[in-house]
């Protein structure tokens, strides 16, 4: 039995009369400490998967389990980190790692749970900053918060929705390897949502690519061999992350060749008659006509 999977699910949302089906027939398993990508464009479903494992959103068919048992809403066993940081305003970043801790840990004392948000504050090298609000924090310093935040409830599967998306490239592979390297000392279930094949296989045993929208679904399983732990530079000049990468590429451009080719079969060409440019000039018309506005008639002479 898996740790955690995903069953012949699927998703549609409603708009008015549009009818949209996000997912379709999703099977997923992983298992108790694995750290899995999954791979996709942008707007293909990643984020609607990845909340089918949180509890925020639920299947419409098909279904999602945790140890052999549904998951029917969130908990604070999987705990999420957001692509937008998600953090309160006007709290610090001890106030905004505190406000889930209090509310997770609420049978610790007060002292025990402040030596744990300080730990997590200094696991993400913030100290310095433990009193600042948001709007004093740089990009990636607001997401060092989130992580701690999540990592600060101890939750027994981590989800990252694109954590690293919004950030400079600079920040975003420091940010990369810093979390290889907290995964690396407990190594928690890990499920990374990602639009870049280079971070996947960066950072997973395993890339799962999801085909272009709609009706997206899983491709086959890709297992990571890379030794770790790895560093970017050196797998830059590597050539199984270049065979690797090759290979998840190639599947994502296939699938979204094939979602374009459905898409032009779909077309409907206008109502329109062509000028017959054989004819005289004083006979032909000023403008082309709609084939149902050409009318015949018969001259009797």
């Amino acid at each position: 039995m898996a740790f955690l999977e995903i069953k012949h699910a699927s998703k549609t949302y409603h708009s008015g009369r549009a009818r949209t089906e996000v997912l379709a027939d999703i099977n997923l398993e992983i298992a108790e400490g694995e750290f899995v990508a999954i791979v996709g464009y942008s707007g293909a479903g990643k984020s609607t998967l990845i909340n089918f494992l949180s509890g925020l959103v639920a299947p419409d068919t098909g279904s999602v389990l945790l140890e052999g048992k549904p998951i029917t809403g969130p908990g604070p066993d999987r705990g999420i980190i957001f692509q937008n940081y998600s953090l309160l305003p006007w709290l610090s970043v001890f106030g905004n790692i505190a406000l889930a801790v209090d509310q997770v840990h609420r049978d610790w004392s007060a002292d025990r749970r402040r030596q744990h948000i300080e730990r997590h504050i200094a696991m993400v090298n913030l100290t310095p900053a433990r009193d600042k609000k948001p709007h004093e924090l740089s990009g990636g310093m607001r997401q060092r918060v989130s992580v701690a935040r999540t990592l600060a409830i101890n939750p027994r599967i981590l989800l990252m929705d694109e954590p690293f998306g919004a950030l400079d490239a600079l920040t975003r592979a420091t940010l990369q390897q810093e979390t290889l390297q907290i995964w690396e000392a407990d190594r928690k279930t890990v499920v990374l949502i990602t639009n870049d094949p280079d971070e996947a296989i960066l950072m997973a045993d395993r890339v799962i690519p999801l085909t272009a929208g709609p009706r997206a679904t899983l491709g086959p399983s890709i297992p990571i061999t890379l030794p770790r732990p790895r560093r970017r530079a050196e797998l830059n000049a590597s050539y199984d992350f270049k065979q690797i990468r090759a290979e998840v590429t190639d599947y994502l451009l296939k699938s979204s060749d094939h979602r374009r080719l459905g898409v032009q079969r779909s077309l409907i060409l206008p109502d329109i008659e062509p000028e017959n440019l054989n004819t005289r000039s004083w006979t032909s018309t000023r403008r082309p006509v709609r084939r149902s506005e050409v009318k015949t008639e018969t001259i009797e002479t």
